[in-house]
């Protein structure tokens, strides 16, 4: 069997893992966003809160994360919980980085005549300082769904949702018939996936960033 004839027997059962495998990247990524804006709000005013949050969200990036699903599973468990918890924390850096970037980018004296017509402290971050920050938080979470793509497949490992148990089976039964083909599909199905994600963010950059602040 070819793998052409092999995603067609077993399309049913590969489009819902390709399903399972988009909606927890995608849920991780949103979640990492929250709280990647919020640390990058709160500290990027501060030259030292600036480098320690980079710094503490760098460090993570330093433990493989085949050893930090592996250390989670006797604490929660196989399943969702040690599959969601490593996205977002690997998805935090580029976030927090990008949200740090692209506030301290803003020219003060935007944010001056915000507060010369009246606006409060609250107002000119959101209604501004955030708004000319959008195009550099949307590439952090642009990069982090990519790398996530990828770090979801280790997943299967906790036993996680996804195309990852495609891969992992497929490579554990190396040498036996379709096994080739099983972790071909896994892995093509995730590249696939990946390149459909990021055409969206290009779109969602087209829409929501005004032509005259895109970078």
């Amino acid at each position: 069997m070819n793998l052409f004839d092999y995603v067609a027997d077993r399309w049913s059962r590969l489009s819902l893992q390709a399903w399972l495998h988009v909606s927890e990247v995608v849920q991780a990524t949103i979640i990492a966003a929250v709280i990647g804006v919020l640390i990058g709000v709160a500290v990027y005013r501060s030259p030292i809160g600036s480098a320690l949050a980079t710094a503490l969200a760098s460090t993570v990036l330093t433990i493989p994360s085949f050893a930090l699903i592996g250390l989670l599973i006797p604490l929660v468990g196989l399943g969702v919980a040690p599959s969601m918890i490593p996205l977002v924390v690997y998805a935090l850096l580029p976030i927090v980085r990008n949200t740090i970037v692209g506030l301290s980018g803003v020219d003060p004296a935007v944010a001056d005549a915000a507060k010369g017509i009246g606006m409060n402290r609250f107002g000119v971050l959101t209604r501004v300082e955030l708004r000319l920050a959008w195009p550099a938080i949307l590439t952090g979470m642009r990069v982090a769904t990519q790398m996530l793509m990828g770090i979801a497949v280790i997943a299967a490992y906790a036993k996680g949702p996804g195309l990852g148990s495609e891969v992992f089976s497929g490579l554990t039964r190396a040498g036996s018939a379709n096994a080739t083909n099983q972790a071909l599909a896994g892995t093509l199905g995730v590249v696939i996936l990946a390149l459909i994600l990021d055409g969206i963010y290009v779109l969602i950059a087209r829409f929501t960033v005004p032509r005259g602040v895109r970078v």
